[in-house]
């Protein structure tokens, strides 16, 4: 998620998320082809060929540097966690959804992906980082990140 944080009014948030929206889409429609930039659920774009969580965060700063509102616009993620939960296993199991067998690990191992990514990019929010249950998950988040995110 796009968050326009360094907007002065609602009027200018919303010209610059659309802005970002479209400069992302003609970025996608670059990159991977016409159908990358079809819209799916909730207004998000479909499902380009991303390699990773990097991948994607790496085309949205493109498409934020490309509209010309770095600095202007945060990143908020949605994680939805408890769908790539395996509670018999106590891992997330990220294969599942990427079609891949090696992207299997442990609460603190997702934990640090979600740490390199806050410290790379410029995440200020992490929605359903961990399954609902996972208390122990979101109580070590809340003390590695959330003095930042």
């Amino acid at each position: 998620m796009i968050l326009p944080t360094g907007a002065n009014s609602f009027k200018e948030s919303l010209r610059l998320g659309i802005e970002v929206y479209h400069s992302l889409a003609t970025l996608l429609k670059k990159k991977f082809g016409k159908s990358a930039a079809n819209v799916g659920d909730e207004g998000g774009f479909g499902a380009p060929q991303i390699r990773d969580e990097n991948h994607t965060l790496e085309i949205i700063m493109e498409a934020i540097e490309n509209s010309g509102h770095m600095g202007k616009i945060e990143i908020g993620l949605d994680v939805a966690a408890s769908e790539f939960f395996d509670p018999k296993a106590y891992t997330y199991n990220l294969s599942q959804k990427l079609g891949t067998t090696d992207r299997v690990m442990t609460p603190m191992e997702l934990l640090g992906i979600y740490e390199k990514l806050a410290a790379t990019y410029p995440i200020v929010s992490i929605e359903d980082p961990f399954d609902q249950d996972d208390f122990e998950a979101y109580i070590a988040m809340t003390k590695s990140m959330g003095e930042t995110c």
